[in-house]
């Protein structure tokens, strides 16, 4: 073996990548190369520790360089292990230490933090490895939870990977109970150590490795404590050239500029706050709740100064001096002008539609959710909750219901409701009867069919309720009358015609008294006979 300047080995894989190479032990360095990409070479100098552990593509070599980066190479063979120890031995004077998996399946163990991995211990053995490098966000779903999204479920397969054929680590919750002991600078006297939740410091933890693996380059700017309607919340967004960064205290994520297809500005009726609603494809992801659209709200008087941490060369060059380098401006102006030249993407406005009121939204109900419904140029945008978008070019017809009666008398309110080309239907209710009018222009004008139900039967909403209340209480008091008149029983009607007749009400003592139709009505009215006497 002296006699040869190096060892090969075929069929042999780089990290993650799919295709196989050629790996090469000299005495100078280690290499790994591809036919059609370039070779990865790693200095003799460098090399700090190897280790031969068993993998999912069979045996693995890993090599940890002095600076605690790890590369690892597997698809060797067991027979490889002899070669491979004799080889390393002989060119850089070091051991191949071979380092044995927990197969026990057990769920839990102990975790560490090596480097950009973290690695989950059974038994003082390693049972498996999640690369944070590659995660997207972290997140505490429960109590004593937390977890890790390494991908998003909506997001494409990169090209020429067909998801039908692999597998792929989506997401993984840690459950960690009990607390740990706070660190404290060396200065601190010595005392009463504090404790906080364990899962807090691993939270914390993942955190940080997420930032340092996502921060190649330094962000642009960042703005603190943004209001978010939908999902609720604050957050701090951290704006990068290719993507932002959504920080709050139980969500972290992680979002492509290429993810964002839709931005609106809008301004509430109320006029003093402005909402500013992004809409994402893939949605953004909380457990098994989807967000297509992210809501956030601003005060419209709130200003901002802020400085884009960008040279004058970038922003001429890649940014076409879309942006400026200072801002002293209301906060949903920088905020909106700032995502619009990082996303490229256009900001709808509300366009020509005043409601009775004069804004530029009217309020209504999805089913049991508030809310404000937006007729934009090309859309309808209801929102906060849940944001619901809707193009008019997939509207067939619209249907008013409630606007009249036969007897010509209206309600306060009235219903309106989508027929969708697709076939699915939306409805809105509780629209203030002042604005059908404006509405119904408003449709006109782009030419969408309607129709109009006088005496169609629908839900009642609250806004409804004191119509008719006083009409229910008088149906009410008749049937309780014709209902009792019709279950007394014989022996029972001498007592009743000696009490008036009029609503129950508790004596003193609170104890409930059966009604005259109950099982055991008789026995109660004897047994107040017999205390009267």
């Amino acid at each position: 073996m002296s006699e040869r300047k190096h060892i090969d080995f075929n069929g042999i894989f780089c990290g993650i990548k799919p295709e196989t190479g050629r790996f090469r032990l000299a005495p100078t360095a280690v290499g790994w190369k591809a036919s059609d990409d370039k070779a990865n070479i790693i200095s003799a100098e460098d090399l700090k520790k190897v280790s031969w552990i068993r993998a999912a593509r069979g045996y693995q070599l890993r090599i940890t360089n002095k600076d605690n980066t790890v590369s690892k190479f597997d698809g060797f063979k067991l027979e490889d292990f002899d070669t491979l120890k004799d080889t390393i031995k002989l060119y850089y004077k070091m051991v191949l230490e071979s380092k044995e998996l927990s197969v026990k399946g057990w769920n839990w163990g102990k975790t560490d933090f090596q480097g950009s991995d973290l690695v989950f211990n059974v038994t003082n053995k390693t049972m498996f490895e999640l690369p944070l490098a590659q995660a997207i966000g972290a997140n505490k779903p429960g109590k004593n939870e937390v977890s890790i999204n390494f991908v998003d479920p909506g997001q494409p397969a990169p090209e020429g990977v067909n998801p039908r054929e692999i597998d792929e680590l989506m997401d993984v919750t840690f459950y960690i109970p009990g607390t740990v002991a706070k660190e404290t600078d060396n200065n601190e006297e010595d005392g009463d150590e504090e404790e906080v939740n364990a899962d807090m410091v691993f939270y914390e933890n993942v955190k940080s490795k997420l930032e340092f693996s996502q921060m190649t380059t330094e962000n642009i700017v960042q703005f603190q404590e943004v209001l978010c309607l939908t999902p609720r919340g604050r957050y701090n967004i951290d704006m990068y050239q290719d993507f932002l960064r959504l920080r709050g205290k139980t969500y972290d994520y992680k979002i492509q500029y290429s993810s964002i297809i839709k931005l609106f500005l809008l301004l509430k009726p109320d006029e003093v706050h402005v909402l500013f609603v992004i809409g994402l494809d893939p949605p953004l992801r909380q457990g098994q709740t989807k967000y297509p659209f992210l809501v956030f709200q601003f005060v419209r008087e709130d200003e901002v100064d802020v400085e884009l941490n960008l040279d004058e060369a970038t922003m001429n060059e890649k940014y076409d001096n879309k942006l400026l380098k200072h801002y002293e401006a209301p906060t949903y102006e920088v905020i909106s002008t700032i995502f619009r030249s990082l996303t490229g993407r256009k900001v709808t406005v509300p366009g020509a539609y005043r409601s009775h009121h004069g804004a530029h939204a009217l309020k209504c109900s999805m089913k049991a959710n508030e809310g404000y419904l937006y007729p934009l140029e090309k859309s309808f945008l209801f929102i906060p909750k849940p944001p619901t978008f809707i193009p008019l070019h997939e509207i067939s017809i619209v249907t008013f219901s409630r606007v009249g009666t036969s007897s010509g008398a209206s309600s306060r309110t009235f219903d309106m409701k989508f027929h969708m080309k697709s076939g699915n239907d939306i409805q809105f209710s509780s629209i203030n009867r002042e604005e059908y009018a404006n509405l119904e222009d408003f449709i006109k004008q782009k030419k969408i069919k309607i129709k109009t139900e006088n005496n169609e039967e629908t839900i009642i909403t609250y806004t409804d309720i004191d119509d008719g209340i006083e009409d229910e209480d008088d149906n009410y008091d008749n049937s309780r009358k014709k209902r009792r008149t019709e279950v007394r029983m014989p022996s029972q009607i001498d007592d009743e015609d000696e009490s008036p007749d009029e609503d129950f009400a508790p004596d003193e003592s609170g104890s409930d008294v059966p009604e005259e139709y109950d099982s055991d009505a008789h026995d109660s009215s004897a047994g107040e006979e017999e205390e009267d006497d």
